[in-house]
């Protein structure tokens, strides 16, 4: 069992869903998915478990560390730390007799290694919409229309949760041009480290930067201008970072004109410091906060146009989020906005007696044929509990069969709301 009888517990990191756990859980699923719906799209799933090549592939060596992943029969294998690589290779595997663009979403559980914090779990669940084939912005524009629509069907006030945006391609520009002309092969693990700066600050960030032993190298100078680069939280100011005629600039101008359209806007601040470590993302990123600033992100996601290619498939555009259930969680419970959620029975069916037992049954049965949803009631339960529980619960009527009912080929029938008694004949 283990030190301290651990194997009674659920390993850390993961949890137990029971019944009204699993009342929240699937509320929360079913918004995600009236989302995805209301917007065209389609629920797709791929295994838990993966080759961990995979995982190797898309993000490199250093995720393995945070991976499940083990051995058996020779094949190295991992449980899913996300869904992305998995409809990357659902997408290559059919990829010639596709019709693009796809819009698909999933909703999955997946296993990461990592230290928790409020809101970061070592198993989570995960929302997921992907477009496949759109190389236009106008991807970016319903995802993120999407997502605030589930954030509007969960009860959140607008305002209360906000998108911070930039563009990784802008940020490839002003670079390239700039302070790694002549070390672009820099920028990836630049990424990395700049994508710190809200967890370890300017001060933090600037040290790994100049480090002489780090992967990148820069001057004091160098990156102070890198520093004042991620301060930018408009537009105008980003665009004196890069070149005239900046398509990465007329792209996010475009972006937020369709924003503007969706009502969205106001809601989806431009920030510079925005940049997600991952290496596969090539143009649009955000990031979903709560305005109180209370919470780490609640949802994040951006372009990746090279991650078919990069997993040995043909260049396709891409572009998706992904919104995980353990923040969004603590923020509905900070709001007070989960709903009170009972148990979902319509009908209960009460045997006095052994002897009603088959006649009970069979009432049950003709309700559950009629699309009810029926508890038989089991054992030797007391009438007086058995009502309050169908009260409880909120249930509509209770079946009732006695010796006086069977004999007389009937059952007595309560209706709880209007509190009046019927028969009905067996």
């Amino acid at each position: 069992m283990g030190k301290g009888g651990d194997g009674l517990k659920a390993p850390r990191g993961t949890r137990d869903f029971y019944p009204e756990d699993m009342r929240r859980r699937n509320w929360l699923f079913d918004q995600f998915r009236r989302s995805a719906h209301a917007f065209g799209f389609e629920e797709v799933d791929a295994p838990m478990v993966e080759h961990l090549d995979l995982f190797r592939r898309k993000a490199g060596e250093e995720i393995v560390d945070q991976l499940y992943h083990f051995t058996l029969h020779d094949r190295e294998l991992a449980l899913r730390a996300e869904m992305t690589p998995s409809i990357a290779r659902m997408v290559i595997a059919r990829q010639g007799a596709m019709r693009f663009p796809i819009r698909w979403f999933t909703v999955t559980q997946n296993w990461r290694y990592e230290r928790m914090t409020r809101g970061r779990r070592r198993e989570h669940f995960q929302w997921n919409m992907d477009i496949w084939g759109e190389p236009g912005v106008e991807a970016e524009a319903e995802l993120l229309s999407a997502m605030f629509h589930a954030l509007d069907g969960l009860g959140l006030a607008r305002g209360k949760v906000g998108v911070r945006l930039n563009s990784r391609a802008l940020l490839e520009e002003s670079l390239r041009t700039g302070v790694l002309a002549d070390r672009p092969d820099v920028f990836e693990p630049l990424c990395v480290v700049i994508d710190k700066i809200d967890k370890i600050g300017a001060q933090a960030v600037t040290e790994q930067l100049c480090d002489p032993d780090g992967k990148v190298g820069l001057s004091a100078g160098e990156a102070e201008t890198v520093i004042e680069m991620l301060s930018a939280r408009s537009l105008d100011d980003a665009a004196r970072f890069t070149a005239e005629g900046s398509g990465a600039i007329a792209d996010l101008r475009k972006l937020y004109d369709l924003l503007d359209a969706y009502g969205i806007a106001d809601h989806v601040p431009f920030d510079a410091s925005v940049v997600r470590g991952l290496a596969y993302y090539t143009g649009v990123v955000f990031e979903a906060f709560d305005t109180a600033g209370e919470l780490r992100a609640i949802a994040g996601g951006g372009r990746y146009d090279r991650l078919a290619e990069t997993l040995g498939g043909k260049p396709v555009p891409a572009v998706g989020f992904g919104f995980g259930d353990a923040v969004i969680a603590e923020l509905l419970a900070d709001e007070g906005l989960w709903p009170d959620l009972e148990r979902d029975v319509q009908d209960v069916v009460y045997a006095f007696g052994p002897e009603e037992k088959p006649a009970a049954i069979g009432v049950a049965s003709r309700l559950r044929r009629d699309g009810r949803r029926v508890e038989l009631c089991l054992g030797k339960a007391k009438l007086k509990r058995v009502l309050g529980d169908a009260d409880k619960v909120g249930a509509d009527r209770v079946f009732l069969i006695g010796e006086d009912e069977r004999t007389r080929g009937v059952v007595k029938v309560r209706d709880l709301a209007a509190k009046e008694e019927t028969e009905e004949p067996l």
